[in-house]
């Protein structure tokens, strides 16, 4: 279904995914990881579905919306300190309860074959994203791999595209960003990229309200919708 603003995509030359909610189901390890750290400060912990609503924007932003939650919300130094708390925390629950998304090992099978150029561009840090991939068995499918630490904004910001395109050696106009937020949305067009957002990832509003140019069950329906965008549809 095409809800964006109509216009026709040529053949890309890249494909850039996002990671959490997109190529992985990674919420149940994020909510372990949240909830071990309130646990820490003695705080109830939150529900799987009220972690979910929280993801996107990175680590920090995940830990403000969490503490804030719990009825304790955190500033400042305040909020560094809890962030250095969570870095060992998180990289404990990396993969333990994560999952692929329907149709990822088949899809970038199917655009790895046709040498598709491929790149992950995610708000996740580095290390973590590589060690997911990695247990999944995906960093082949990959010629650049980008975290929120590697660049100095976060999605929305276009930053993490900008810099897998350059790795790639692609121009915005000749490539596409695979998502599931406001926050790939938001970087894909600040980055001059079309973008197909996916229904049931991360994100607190309709997908169909985000401004994709084309929206999709699953990854399974990625190739028909890329064509119905080279089409006009």
């Amino acid at each position: 279904m095409n809800v964006g603003a109509g216009r026709s995509l040529r053949p890309p030359k890249a494909i850039l995914f996002d990671l959490d909610g997109t190529l992985v189901d990674s919420a149940p390890d994020i909510a372990a990881a949240v909830n071990e750290l309130l646990a820490s400060r003695d705080l109830p912990p939150l529900r799987l579905d009220q972690v979910k609503a929280m993801i996107g924007g990175g680590v920090r932003k995940l830990i403000e919306r969490a503490f804030a939650a719990s009825g304790a919300p955190l500033v400042g130094n305040a909020l560094d300190e809890a962030n250095r708390v969570m870095a060992p925390i998180y990289s404990r629950h990396l993969t333990g309860l994560t999952r692929l998304m329907p149709g990822v090992r088949e899809v970038l099978t199917h655009f790895y074959a046709k040498g598709m150029a491929m790149g992950v561009a995610t708000n996740k840090p580095q290390l973590a994203t590589r060690e997911i991939l990695l247990h999944f068995g995906l960093t082949e499918y990959f010629r650049a791999i980008i975290g929120g630490d590697a660049v100095t904004c976060l999605k929305p910001a276009p930053d993490a595209l900008l810099l897998a395109l350059a790795q790639l050696g692609v121009d915005p106009c000749d490539a596409l960003l695979v998502g599931d937020s406001g926050a790939d949305a938001g970087a894909a067009r600040a980055a001059g990229v079309p973008v197909i957002l996916l229904r049931g990832g991360y994100t607190h509003f309709p997908v169909e309200e985000l401004g994709a140019d084309q929206v999709c069950d699953s990854l399974f329906d990625l190739p028909a919708a890329m064509q119905g965008l080279q089409a006009g549809a």
